[in-house]
């Protein structure tokens, strides 16, 4: 299931399971995958922008991802 989502400045995304491992089969160029993400999240599921040279993600709101 998915717990984090993680959009990249470049526009990849990155999504994880609450143990932590990658789920391959969201991943990949933000346009392609989002719907499927805001489809199949639970509303817990954690969603971040890691944009520029920033240390820290932001966390962001599911409509504001």
């Amino acid at each position: 299931m998915i717990k984090t989502i993680i959009r990249l400045k470049n526009d990849m995304v990155m999504v994880f399971d609450a143990e932590g491992e990658q789920i391959p089969e969201y991943q990949g160029q933000y346009e392609e995958v989002k719907m499927s993400i805001l489809k199949d999240a639970p509303p817990n599921a954690i969603f971040i922008h890691w944009f520029g040279s920033r240390v820290e993600p932001e966390t962001v709101c599911r409509g504001g991802w």
